[in-house]
């Protein structure tokens, strides 16, 4: 009896942890099968969507499994702050991508405005999903095609670190029931917290060099001490950013963005001890949860709207940045029009921040249920077909020309 009331409450946390543990070694391996054209986030969310409520029913996310999620959440921006180089949020560049940024939101926003009647909340969570930029979940990609290091790729890395940050500060200031002078105030006052959380490891290390040896020490073994400071950090910040009322995002995203102080610093290096928690366990829960948030049933009961997101997406983030590169001259524009309409695709790939403001909005009541599930889906549809076509467009790109007399 018990265990039929257990099934009839839903699969328990171990069962649902199972088939998430399932789906993150399969998903490396179908990636690899199509030589990566086929992210494996896609595969983590389209996957969680068919085992999920609201399909086959075999997973969910009580019983804690939401937690981890959170977690996950958490460790994504956290690693996706390390990664930004606040180089590319100064100079011309920076100051451009800033600027384009800010034209795609007031774009998106008008896009909305004239094609709903929502209210006004409903139209900014919605424009400030349709222009962020997945840098984390791009920059394997472009590793993978070996153009980090190309001004093709310094462009995507540029635009992509304002397209994570503004939509980030973005939704602490709009997403919010204070009003935006408030709201600004408080982020603010997480800057200060969050300096002054930063400061004290770099002071403790200045004023205690044995410090930096102990850790040094005791990074392997049972000890992992660095790593259990870092998960540290990124606990502190996710609670400061709770106390001021605002989205753990922003918290996670400030912890990333210290710990690549530290490192700089010539403090242990964690990176891919990070990584291995991150990618291996962490993370790979997150994407799943997020997408047994999916109702398939809804998106098939609305493709028009999913349809009109994706095109959306394109043309809010794509085309902007596409026309700063053709007409803004900052000195490394780039000189062709394929890597131009390359970089709008790269620019427009989206999801974990759409994945982030869903959450937001649907519990603070701007989007329902079922539009936050097409627009992931629309999220989910960019990260697979965007870069898809980009790569497709350098290869041909990068084909030899043969002479017509030969």
């Amino acid at each position: 009896m018990e265990l039929l009331a257990s099934a009839a409450e839903g699969p328990s946390p171990i069962v649902s942890l199972f088939w998430i543990a399932l789906i993150a070694v399969v998903a490396p391996l179908v990636s690899r099968l199509v030589k990566g054209y086929l992210p494996d986030v896609v595969i983590l969310l389209v996957a969680g969507a068919v085992l999920g409520p609201h399909v086959l029913g075999w997973a969910g996310s009580s019983g804690g499994v939401d937690l981890v999620s959170e977690l996950g959440l958490g460790m994504l921006f956290l690693l996706a702050g390390y990664e930004l180089d606040p180089q590319l949020l100064r100079g011309r560049s920076g100051r451009t991508a800033w600027v384009v940024w800010l034209v795609c939101l007031l774009f998106a926003f008008a896009i909305v405005v004239v094609a709903t009647d929502k209210s006004n909340g409903t139209r900014i969570a919605v424009a400030i999903a349709l222009t962020s930029t997945a840098l984390g979940t791009l920059l394997p990609i472009l590793k993978q095609s070996g153009i980090v290091d190309t001004p093709l790729g310094r462009a995507v890395m540029t635009h992509g670190a304002v397209g994570e940050l503004g939509p980030i500060v973005a939704m602490s200031v709009l997403l919010t029931s204070r009003n935006i002078g408030s709201a600004v105030v408080i982020v603010l006052m997480f800057v200060v917290a969050a300096a002054v959380v930063g400061f004290v490891p770099v002071r403790l290390f200045d004023r205690m060099p044995d410090l930096g040896t102990a850790l040094a020490k005791l990074g392997g073994g049972t000890s992992q001490l660095p790593v259990r400071g870092v998960v540290l950090l990124l606990m502190v910040l996710m609670v400061v950013a709770e106390v001021f009322d605002l989205d753990v995002v922003l918290g996670a995203f400030a912890a990333g963005m210290i710990l690549r102080r530290l490192i700089a610093a010539g403090h242990p290096d964690v990176d891919s001890s990070l990584e291995a928690i991150g990618y291996g366990l962490l993370i790979p829960v997150f994407f799943v949860v997020s997408g047994m948030g999916i109702d398939v049933a809804a998106v098939g009961r609305n493709p028009a709207l999913w349809l009109w997101f994706v095109v959306t997406i394109a043309i809010a983030r794509g085309v902007p940045v596409w026309l700063s590169e053709r007409f803004v001259p900052r000195g490394d524009n780039l000189p062709t029009g394929r890597e131009r309409v390359e970089l709008a695709l790269y620019a427009a790939t989206g999801l974990p921040i759409i994945v982030a403001v869903t959450q937001v909005a649907t519990h603070t009541g701007l989007l329902t249920a079922e539009v936050a599930s097409i627009l992931v889906a629309a999220g989910a549809t960019t990260v697979l077909v965007f870069p898809l076509v980009a790569r497709l467009i350098g290869a041909h790109a990068a084909k030899p020309v043969t002479p017509a007399h030969e």
